[in-house]
């Protein structure tokens, strides 16, 4: 039993060396306790929290539509510049319903899943109902123009008088959107357009996209989610091409754990038909979380001039001046041939030439950029908007009466979307009691023991010595 200082001041060196030995053992273990629990978090495997949030996401994804308004139509047609001007939002719900068809693939360490196509509209989300109407482009006659030789274009010029169609059309939000029967498209056989129906994205309610084969981290967390095949495909083969027709990263509601803010995030998106990239942006705060935002670089839909990489993604050296345009990426390959040209909303990152074709665009990068937020430790995302433009290209034709008096090419914008979604407040409450809090109570322990530690021993030992000292000289 201790009876004197120095016993005492034994006793506190020892058990200060002892805390800060154990809060710094705790340093690695601690790191491999919290590695072991995200890896088992973060496989996609029922009972995980990254299966609950994989299944159906977690917090609802709404997609947001602006559509081109055009203000001059019949002056288009003699030769002015086009007036747009910007309506919307219209605002459906997507990606509501759980994967369709789930299969976990054992072995090879898989799931095999259909995404559901599916959108309801919200109408208080909304500047309108869905049965506004706004002057657009006749997406029928517009793309049949360039999906035939000139040779014929004076058949098709026909069946557009016989169906009473013309360059531009009054439609509601619906069916720009989602598809109506078109009469000119009736005239037209199916060997250049098939069936009767057009639209954006028609056909989309009631479809599926896939099937989708991914890993699911058991064996290898590294590669979580990551796409290994999509329609039976290790590959694409709208590009033609090894790099561009590569199928690379995963589908964006997700990414393998500790993620690293000095390499870029890859991801496919079969709605633009190739795998892309975003980078590192910055680090910030959301709902107590932190989160690493990357962003669609400007490089991405760089001309090959710039961009050496995406010379593949380059399909026509005539529309796009000698694959000198930056901005653009070319979906005819697989659109059907269709002039479905993709940009960022206001043709944001793109050539000067497109804007000055067109009056009433202002792009701007806090509006317009895609960018997804990812928790760092995880590689859950938790917030993310998607922004993309859709564009059909014509020319002028001599031969198409209500399209020989055009100024020349456009690259003619129809409408661009926000797909985005961010975590509520129960999710995120969720995510801090499963995952931040732990983390942070096991960090105040390695950092209280290595303190109390330091600080019993220190000062202990340092008295016992100069005690020691004393007792020596006398």
């Amino acid at each position: 039993m201790c009876c004197n200082a120095t016993c005492w001041l034994t006793a506190g060196s020892i058990i200060g060396a002892l805390l800060a030995i154990l809060g710094g053992i705790l340093i690695p273990v601690g790191d491999i306790i919290i590695k072991g629990e995200i890896d088992k978090q973060a496989v996609l495997e029922e009972g995980t929290l990254a299966y609950e949030n994989w299944i159906v996401p977690g917090s609802p994804v709404f997609r947001q539509f602006w559509f081109f308004h055009v203000l001059n139509p019949a002056d288009i047609m003699n030769g002015s510049k086009p007036k747009l001007q910007q309506r919307g939002p219209y605002t459906y719900r997507v990606r509501y319903s759980p994967k369709h068809n789930v299969t976990q693939n054992y072995n090879n360490n898989t799931v095999t899943f259909f995404q559901p196509n599916e959108a309801i509209f919200e109408s208080s989300m909304s500047i309108g109902p869905e049965e506004d109407e706004y002057t657009v482009l006749n997406l029928a006659v517009a793309a049949a123009a360039t999906l035939v030789s000139e040779d014929v274009h004076w058949l098709m010029n026909r069946w557009i008088k016989q169906s009473n169609a013309s360059l531009f059309q009054s439609r509601s939000v619906k069916e720009i959107l989602w598809g109506y029967e078109d009469a000119f498209l009736q005239l037209v056989p199916n060997i250049i357009y098939r069936g009767n129906m057009t639209g954006v994205f028609y056909p989309y309610n009631g479809t599926y996209d896939g099937p989708y084969v991914v890993y699911n981290g058991k064996k290898d967390i590294s590669k979580v989610n990551m796409i290994t095949r999509y329609q039976k495909q290790s590959t694409l083969s709208y590009w033609k091409n090894d790099y561009c027709d590569m199928i690379n990263g995963t589908d964006a509601s997700s990414f393998p754990p500790f993620v690293d803010k000095n390499a870029p995030l890859y991801f496919f998106a079969s709605e633009i038909c190739r795998s892309i990239f975003a980078d590192f942006q910055k680090e910030y705060t959301l709902k107590g979380i932190t989160l690493y935002r990357f962003v669609l670089p400007k490089r991405a839909f760089a001309s090959p001039h710039v961009n050496p990489d995406n010379q593949c993604f380059c399909t026509d050296t005539v529309v796009s001046y000698n694959c000198s345009l930056e901005g653009l990426l070319d979906l005819r390959g697989c659109q059907g041939g269709k002039p479905i040209f993709l940009t960022l909303p206001h043709f944001l990152f793109a050539t000067s030439y497109i804007l000055d074709t067109l009056e009433g665009l202002s792009p701007n990068i806090e509006e317009h950029e895609t960018y997804v937020d990812v928790e760092p430790i995880t590689g859950f995302t938790m917030h993310f908007a998607k922004r993309l433009q859709v564009n059909v290209m014509f020319n002028r034709t001599e031969q198409v009466d209500i399209m020989s008096n055009l100024q020349g090419e456009f690259m003619f914008p129809i409408v661009w979307l926000n797909e985005t979604a961010v975590i509520g407040e129960d999710s995120a409450n969720l995510f801090k009691s499963s995952v931040t809090t732990p983390m942070t109570v096991l960090k105040a322990m390695q950092i209280l023991f290595l303190c109390l530690g330091c600080i019993l021993f220190v000062p202990c030992s340092i008295t016992l010595c100069v005690r020691r000292c004393r007792g020596k000289k006398a």
